[in-house]
């Protein structure tokens, strides 16, 4: 991106100072995926209870922590479409209502297939958050904004994974019951959907807190952009499916989320049956290693700004942040096969969300290759792609578990998605073209 794109917004915008709600906005939408993410991990955190109540084994219990991404991935293109053609404010307030009320009726299950049919519910009902919220991105964030827009959207991923294991192990080391950890839950879910609706808008003219140097401010930036789109072809959806970009938009998210959702839904069981945690040691050791990645997200994302606004192209910028991340990421999983410590463990399984957690700037990408109008759809197609690893990922280790007794193959697993990460990343996406569709 050249200097003269960046610094087009800041000429044409009043003499009063802008105000920063877009930034209040981004703040929320960190708070809902966290809750996102509390309630999706839930059942990893409860899982040795669970398991024991319902006398299911590893690969059984694979399937209900899979369960949940069944949904989530086939809904995700509809999801974004659902953005696209309703705005994403109704679309995350319908999102976060209905996946509270499907994580309150867990609570009331008492066989695993039906806990499996409520994950389905959530999984579908959470759907639409992401493509919307990038979509929000393409609307309130400008072109040197975006990487920490996206990463403080997708920020909410690791820090609800590790609030995730606090909450949940606190909530029923307190309550002695998972069935009431699962309803608190659902009904603080519930009462977030109803402050998204009373913060969120479609448009930056549409917000009473917005001024006009604001809305001018962010207009300008998006006048930048449109002069920069290529004229469009008016082609189908399945067109985009000729583009090598967004193949490596895919199979590069596939890969990131093969990594971090084997470590969201397996860790638990992993260092309560290797290095032998109970509940509580669980959630510290569970918070520690999600923190570090949340905050690895926040420093990819301010790297990445930065770097863009100091007249870096986005090619190199994403490109050298990708290949970093994801190689130091593979090195640090790779590690945790060869090491005994527990707490050498926790470290490494640190380290590997702090650096894989850079590529939460991968949300930015619907909006660098897609027109405005076509951001929510790539926005699911890409959590499409994740969200097969997510579907396909926990029955895999589940049975190499079975299968072995060991995890060893499994984190093999995860730094071969790693190697795939860097290479998708870094060789298939072209970060400075927009694809005319």
């Amino acid at each position: 991106m050249s200097q003269a794109a960046t610094a087009s917004p800041q000429a044409s915008v009043s003499s009063a100072a802008p105000t920063r709600v877009r930034w209040h906005i981004f703040l929320l939408m960190l708070l809902l995926i966290s809750i996102n993410y509390i309630d999706r991990a839930s059942i990893s955190v409860a899982m040795p209870l669970i398991g024991e109540e319902f006398k299911i084994g590893p690969t059984t219990q694979g399937i209900l922590l899979s369960s949940f991404f069944w949904t989530y991935a086939f809904m995700q293109i509809p999801g974004g479409m659902l953005a696209d053609r309703f705005g994403p404010r109704r679309t995350i307030v319908g999102a976060t209502i209905g996946w509270g009320l499907f994580q309150a009726i867990a609570s009331v299950c008492t066989g695993w297939i039906g806990l499996a049919a409520t994950r389905l519910g959530l999984g579908a009902a959470e759907a639409p958050i992401y493509p919307a919220g990038g979509k929000l991105n393409g609307i309130w964030m400008t072109q040197t904004e975006r990487g920490r827009g996206a990463t403080l959207l997708d920020g909410g991923a690791p820090l609800g994974s590790a609030l995730g294991a606090l909450v949940i192990s606190a909530l029923i080391g307190w309550f002695g019951s998972w069935r009431i950890a699962f309803i608190v839950a659902g009904v603080g879910t519930m009462f977030a959907g109803w402050l998204a609706w009373h913060v969120i808008r479609d448009h930056p003219r549409q917000h009473p807190a917005v001024n006009d140097a604001e809305a001018e401010y962010i207009e300008a930036a998006h006048a930048a952009d449109a002069a920069l789109e290529p004229d469009t072809t008016g082609g189908k959806l399945v067109d985009f499916l000729a583009y090598r970009s967004v193949w490596g938009m895919f199979l590069g998210w596939m890969f990131f989320n093969a990594l971090f959702y084997g470590l969201l839904t397996w860790m638990p069981n992993y260092l309560a049956a290797v290095h032998g945690f109970n509940i509580k040691e669980m959630g510290g050791a569970i918070f520690i290693m999600f923190f570090a990645g949340f905050v690895g997200e926040l420093v990819g994302g301010w790297i990445a700004d930065k770097w863009i606004s100091s007249g870096a192209s986005q090619g190199k910028v994403l490109r050298t942040l990708f290949g970093i991340a994801s190689i130091l990421a593979t090195i640090a999983i790779y590690s945790v096969s060869k090491v005994k410590d527990p707490i050498a463990v926790v470290v490494l399984l640190s380290a590997t969300l702090f650096f894989l957690r850079w590529c939460g700037v991968f949300w930015a990408i619907p909006s660098i290759i897609g027109t405005r109008k076509r951001v929510g759809f790539l926005g699911g197609f890409m959590n499409l792609g994740g969200n097969c690893a997510g579907i396909g990922v926990p029955i895999i280790v589940g049975i190499i578990v079975q299968t072995t007794g060991s995890y060893f193959y499994a984190l093999m697993m995860f730094a071969g998605a790693g190697l795939g990460l860097f290479i998708a990343s870094t060789m298939l996406i072209d970060y400075n073209k927009k694809i005319p569709v």
